[in-house]
């Protein structure tokens, strides 16, 4: 079955076009994508502008396009973090759906982390143990662990990148002060809930996954991504301590030349880097794994799951519809 998974996440539109079955591993056929931004796009008020709203109706009638033109059999199409928060989200949904068909359904944050936990647990496999698995994604943090493919705890924080760029950065980079009253802000809002995670037992693997975390480890020494998802990459704790205070003198132009930083993200890899280091400090972690798999895999996972249990029980179902 060819399936589009049609991403709106806090700092990019994604559209990604699998060929898959229930018990094989998704397998990449087309990709679309353009940074949308949205959760720089809030206004005062908490609202998506309309700028934003524009841009993100837009990037929906482009890819459905692309997907029927891929043959895609079915979209799935979700939002996070900026959409969800938004005061305006019913508004941004209906504007979408009346204007490009296309119907986004709202993630929400503990779905989305327990989604990505699946992505990761499927990557790493049983041997793995008890994992535990950190996204800091554009708007939110999302943490899970456990022992199982659903995990014991999971639950999502308001500690993206770009959120914090956009409420902390916006005027530019905060002098001393600003960056240590950030810091104390980041690990109050993980220790607060650190206890979910830290009761569930003692983990036999941390992973880490999504863009801001594979730009840092890309900065403190991995592999480029042009050598292929299955080179193994790790994040190491002194690495990122050692360079932390480099990053934060740097310019936003200097950040952009980084290997692995997008020059649309550059400005976002301080308050990234500051939470990453929040996470491994806090939960003791010298080192997380960074993992190629994500909340779309998890999505894709999930509802191909979905298929294999409906086959099993309703043979030929696909052929009588």
């Amino acid at each position: 079955m060819r399936l589009g998974v049609l991403d709106i996440g806090s700092n990019t539109g994604h559209l990604l076009v699998v060929d898959a079955h229930g018990g094989a591993a998704p397998l990449p056929a087309y990709s679309y994508k353009e940074p949308l931004r949205l959760a720089e796009h809030l206004d005062e008020a908490g609202a998506v502008s309309r700028a934003g709203i524009d841009a993100l109706t837009e990037f929906c009638r482009e890819a459905l396009v692309i997907a029927e033109d891929k043959g895609c059999e079915e979209i799935l199409g979700f939002a996070t973090s900026a959409v969800r928060d938004a005061v305006n989200t019913d508004h941004v949904l209906d504007h979408v759906r009346e204007v490009t068909g296309v119907d986004l359904e709202i993630l929400p944050g503990d779905d989305e982390a327990r989604l990505t936990f699946l992505a990761v647990r499927r990557w790493f496999g049983w041997s793995a143990g008890r994992l535990a698995v950190f996204d800091i994604g554009g708007g939110s943090l999302e943490i899970a662990g456990g022992q199982d493919e659903s995990p014991d705890v999971a639950w999502s924080l308001p500690l993206g990148a770009a959120r914090l760029a956009k409420d902390w950065f916006g005027a530019g980079a905060p002098d001393e002060e600003g960056i240590r009253a950030l810091r104390r802000k980041i690990r109050a809002e993980i220790a607060r809930d650190a206890g979910n995670l830290l009761r569930v037992g003692a983990l036999d693997r941390a992973a880490a996954t999504s863009k801001t975390f594979r730009s840092l480890a890309r900065i403190c020494g991995a592999a480029p991504s042009a050598e292929g998802p299955l080179v193994p990459r790790r994040l190491e704790a002194e690495e990122l301590e050692s360079w932390l205070p480099k990053l934060i003198t740097m310019s936003t132009e200097e950040l952009a030349v980084l290997p692995g930083v997008s020059p649309s993200r550059a400005h976002q890899i301080v308050p990234g880097a500051l939470v990453a280091e929040a996470v491994m400090d806090i939960f003791d972690l010298p080192a997380l794994e960074i993992c190629p798999w994500a909340l779309r895999e998890g999505v894709i996972l999930e509802r191909f799951d979905q298929i294999s249990v409906l086959d099993s029980v309703w043979p030929g179902r696909s052929d009588t519809a």
